[in-house]
């Protein structure tokens, strides 16, 4: 296998921060880089977390809550679904009348 050079740019506080975090596990940049790329080659997706946290809900999910309180405040039962695919069945025969 023939070998090729990597270079990159990032901030010097990164890198020594980055450095330092390595070094506590027992390794080098060079050698977590290469960790990733292993990684990303095996699994096929880059294994990076990009999810947000859970601790606090997107506007998205506060405007679902305050939608699902108004429902209930003015008497409404809303639907009960055993599974997904009897919740789909149901959205699609609404969609299909």
């Amino acid at each position: 296998m023939a070998a090729a050079t990597l270079t990159m740019r990032i901030d010097s506080d990164l890198k020594r921060e980055a450095s330092a975090v390595a070094e506590y596990y027992g390794f080098d940049l060079s050698g977590v880089t290469r960790a990733f790329y292993k990684q990303m080659v095996r699994d096929h997706a880059i294994p990076l977390d990009l999810g947000y946290s859970n601790d606090v809900p997107n506007e998205e999910t506060i405007a679902a809550l305050r939608e699902a309180e108004k429902i209930r405040a003015n008497g409404g039962t809303g639907h009960r679904f055993k599974s997904a695919e009897e919740m789909f069945a149901y959205i699609e025969s609404e969609i299909e009348e």
